[in-house]
């Protein structure tokens, strides 16, 4: 996504508006929170453990009130932002690439009556249209991995939060030292040549003067995550193929098995991260 690399952006804009993501999306996550899921029991839907993530996040910034001003970024189609809407009384914008997503995001805005606090603009996080300090709240799920450039996306993120607000966020991200072999499957899958890690978040945030707030790491629902989506793609092959091309099955097929085994070699992370801007 980053402007050095046009390329990045256009690659991830391709494949989240194409009719295969649209449908294998919609119709394996559940349709709103199209992210890594928070899993208590084996087994447990996708969409229960994936709304969980959502709860989680929201559960670790309680001190911001009604009315606040959260930007999600990568947002989908707009589960979260309807979340801390509708139970918290925030006002969201969702800033996504995708239109295909963005026009699902606006109609379920419609449909659950939300539209009034939550809005949808297309665009990328490494140059966000909003001015300084608007911000109280800056979210993300699973999106900033997709960047060619993570430190303008936290430079950016940096110049639209006010003074003491906060960036809370997930990402798939690799682990410091991990086997370049191992990495090179899933990297090629999201055509990159690395994805961000904890210490790299942290010596972005260090650059920047935040403080570090928490790093709560749990990489075993990242593989618990793609496990679920595989057997479900395999349980449902039949129904997704009537809404999806067989070479895109098949892609999404080896593509999960790729983030399983680099997972379970111990080469990938997830959790939630959260910083904060100096007053």
């Amino acid at each position: 996504m980053a402007e050095a690399n046009p390329s990045v952006v256009d690659k991830a804009r391709a494949y989240y508006d194409s009719g295969d993501a649209d449908n294998f999306y919609n119709l394996i996550w559940g349709g709103e929170d199209i992210h890594v899921g928070v899993y208590e029991r084996e087994g447990e839907p996708i969409r229960e453990a994936s709304h969980r993530t959502v709860r989680q996040m929201a559960g670790k910034i309680p001190h911001f009130k009604p009315g606040s001003k959260v930007l999600d970024i990568g947002a989908g189609y707009g589960g979260a932002a309807r979340h801390l809407a509708r139970e918290h009384g925030y006002h969201v914008i969702c800033l996504n690439l995708s239109a295909v997503q963005n026009e699902r995001n606006r109609q379920l805005n419609e449909e659950q009556a939300l539209s009034i606090l939550v809005e949808v603009v297309d665009g990328s996080f490494e140059d966000l249209p909003f001015d300084e300090g608007r911000f109280d709240v800056v979210w993300s799920q699973d999106a900033i991995l997709h960047s060619g450039d993570r430190r303008k996306v936290f430079a950016e993120v940096d110049r639209v939060l006010r003074p003491g607000g906060e960036l809370i966020f997930t990402d798939p991200m690799q682990v410091t030292g991990a086997d370049p072999a191992t990495l090179r499957p899933v990297l090629d899958r999201i055509h990159l040549d690395s994805m961000g890690s904890v210490d790299e978040y942290q010596a972005f945030a260090r650059e920047l003067g935040w403080d570090c707030l928490e790093i709560d790491r749990m990489p075993e629902n990242l593989v618990a995550h793609y496990s679920s989506v595989l057997r479900e793609l395999e349980g449902r092959h039949d129904e997704l193929a009537g809404q999806c091309s067989n070479d895109y099955l098949g892609r999404m097929q080896a593509g999960l098995r790729h983030w399983i085994d680099a997972g379970r070699a111990g080469a990938l992370d997830w959790g939630i991260l959260r910083f904060r801007k100096p007053r």
